[in-house]
């Protein structure tokens, strides 16, 4: 007899003995009923839409010759005079309220942190491990590139204080729960506009100072649509983890720049590491007017020979 024929004999060995009549049904032992299927639940048609309409996006943008990576270069030149108006733009204005997504480019003193930040990634359920470990390996390099930049302690890991939250359009719930603990008072008008994020807000940063009326920054979220292709979410990391910072607005004159609505670099580039720079010398204080910092920033600028206005 062969070891299958064996086994199928054991197999039939296997019966019950007959039911008397007139025995009464019996619930079943509790652990033997089989486990619940679970549910394959997947991305919502929102969230698919979404994916095609940034996967389009990136690929218009890429065939116009947007998305830089290189940094800038020769034909992107900028001097002390541009840099010391991009900063004044970038750093000393609001680009939303804080009630909406509205642009008031409203005055507004410095910020930046005074504390170590410490990067805190979160990824919605959804997310592939391919793009968990792409997402890790990018914010980790990044966070060492600001730090050495800023000559500021920057760094992934540690307890968190600015998290970078990488969430589906199904997932979105997770920022608004992460926004309410880190900021209990934080308005509902600003909670509802993270759910409703319109599609053409790829990402977005929210920084939090310590107290009102105060401008060194204690806590930040920043948001990345999961469902963008590798490349635009590599953008979105190094757009809103800079505006993080401190360098929190948008200059239609900067270039080159990421700094800027046009797309054309999609990482930071050698103008946005001198930004980065002069926003981290200590001369610099949180809380100061442009007024008070104009003469900082000419004696910062002719301190790094960068050429003739």
């Amino acid at each position: 007899m062969s070891a299958l024929a064996g086994a199928l004999g054991v197999l039939g060995a296997c019966t019950s003995a007959p039911v008397p009549p007139g025995t009464t049904p019996q619930a079943r032992p509790a652990g033997l009923a089989p486990a619940a299927t679970p549910r394959n639940v997947g991305p919502s048609n929102e969230s698919l839409a979404l994916s095609r309409y940034y996967a389009r996006a990136q690929a218009n943008m890429l065939a116009r010759g947007l998305m830089r990576s290189d940094g800038g270069g020769a034909d992107t030149p900028y001097t002390d005079t541009d840099l010391m108006r991009n900063f004044e733009r970038i750093v000393f204005t609001n680009e939303h309220s804080d009630a909406s997504f509205a642009r008031t480019n409203a005055p507004s003193p410095l910020r930046k942190w005074t504390r170590p930040v410490r990067f805190g990634l979160t990824f919605g359920p959804s997310v592939s491990p391919d793009i968990r470990a792409r997402d890790t390996a990018t914010v980790s390099g990044y966070a060492a590139r600001l730090s050495r930049i800023a000559n500021h302690p920057i760094a992934l890991g540690g307890t968190p204080n600015f998290h970078v939250m990488v969430v589906s359009e199904d997932e979105r719930q997770l920022v608004v729960d992460k926004l309410r603990q880190i900021n209990p008072s934080i308005s509902q008008t600003l909670l509802r506009q993270i759910l409703d994020l319109p599609r053409q807000i790829s990402c977005t940063v929210l920084a939090f100072p310590e107290r009102q009326g105060t401008f060194s920054y204690m806590s930040a979220v920043a948001v990345i649509r999961a469902e963008q292709p590798d490349m635009s979410r590599t953008a979105c990391i190094h757009e809103e983890l800079s505006q993080g910072l401190g360098l929190a607005n948008d200059s239609p004159r900067a270039r080159p720049s990421i700094f800027n609505d046009d797309e054309e670099f999609g990482r930071l580039t050698t103008h946005d590491e001198e930004l980065l720079r002069m926003l981290y010398d200590p001369r610099l204080r949180a809380g100061m007017s442009l007024d008070e910092a104009r003469p900082i920033l000419r004696t910062i600028l002719a301190e790094r020979s960068l050429g003739p206005s």
